[in-house]
């Protein structure tokens, strides 16, 4: 796997500020950097988490959420990296696995909800119902389209929620007016999107390895196995039992935009290249250093998408006005 770059925080002097009168009046946003979505090997695992301790990262979501046969990194070595970056002053939240369905998955949603020493991402109803009466944030794939989810999940303790990928901006708008008060959204703003789950792990299928013996081959794509129609279009990533977009959501130029409707929390998912570009990016938006744009970075060369925002296919792309 390519080299994870580091990166440094990005603060405006107080000369630049006073030069920049308009930059105390922009709207404020956090930077969220989503789960680790690919099988790295330890040592590329814990550079890259070395490197979001330096980053401008407000919160950082940890732990396995696709597969829990990848074994790279376990429940207590991510605690270790979460003592870390708490250490670094982030806001760390332990996610639970999207597709609950062994023994496995089971043990590993109860010991991230029934812990309290990190805030929880509930990525299924049964780590609700887990974790319910405690503080959680609602992943992006309990699909919470409407106010009245949204209230029924705060009602159960939920603090914060991630919006649906698909979502279009003028839904989210919608969302974050209707919001019940102290619950904030977090919107996923870069990466390839997290699509659907299966049962089946389409890495081993296309390997001809059977899941229960697939050898770990998701190892070997560190941004997952991009497929292509018959007519050689990039269309999806394969993942595991996880399908991804081929292309690489690039929200940026909609950042302030999105602190503007109400929206608090801003997700940057993780690739081996590019992502902590991405967040510099977003903090010298944040701070009023850069005007909003696209960032103009994909991960191995994917093509941008933000279709799902304008309300149009989401594998589209709308270059920012």
């Amino acid at each position: 796997m390519g080299h994870m770059p580091a990166t440094m925080e990005l603060s405006m002097p107080h000369t630049a500020a006073a030069a920049m009168p308009h930059a105390a009046a922009m709207p404020g946003f956090g930077i969220a950097l989503g789960p680790l979505l690919y099988y790295w090997p330890r040592e590329a695992v814990l550079q890259f988490y070395a490197s979001v301790a330096d980053a401008p990262v407000d919160r950082v979501y940890l732990g396995e959420t696709v597969c829990t046969r990848r074994h790279e990194i376990r429940h207590a070595q991510w605690l270790e990296i979460a003592q870390m970056l708490r250490d670094a002053g982030k806001e760390v939240v332990l996610s639970t696995p999207v597709l609950v369905e062994s023994d496995t998955d089971i043990a590993w949603m109860r010991r991230a909800c029934e812990q309290d020493d990190y805030l929880v991402e509930a990525n299924d109803l049964g780590a609700v119902r887990c974790r319910a009466g405690r503080p959680f944030v609602g992943g992006p794939h309990l699909n919470v389209y409407h106010a009245d989810t949204l209230a029924w999940l705060a009602g159960l303790g939920a603090v914060g929620c991630v919006a649906p990928v698909e979502m279009d901006g003028a839904t989210l708008a919608a969302l974050a007016a209707a919001r019940p008060a102290g619950t904030q959204l977090e919107a996923f703003v870069w990466g390839r999107l997290p699509l659907a789950f299966s049962a089946r792990c389409f890495t081993a299928r296309h390997h001809r390895l059977r899941k229960d013996s697939c050898e770990f081959r998701c190892m070997d794509y560190p941004d997952g196995l991009v497929a292509a129609t018959g007519e050689g279009q990039a269309f999806f990533t394969l993942n595991g039992v996880q399908t991804q977009s081929a292309t690489c959501l690039d929200l940026c130029a909609e950042a302030l935009d999105m602190a503007r409707m109400g929206v608090g929390m801003l997700r940057v998912s993780p690739h081996s290249t590019g992502t902590l570009a991405v967040v510099q990016q977003l903090a010298a938006i944040r701070a009023g250093q850069r005007a909003p744009a696209a960032s103009g970075i994909t991960p191995a060369g994917a093509e941008p998408c933000n279709g799902y925002w304008h309300g149009r296919a989401g594998i589209a792309w709308e270059a920012p006005a």
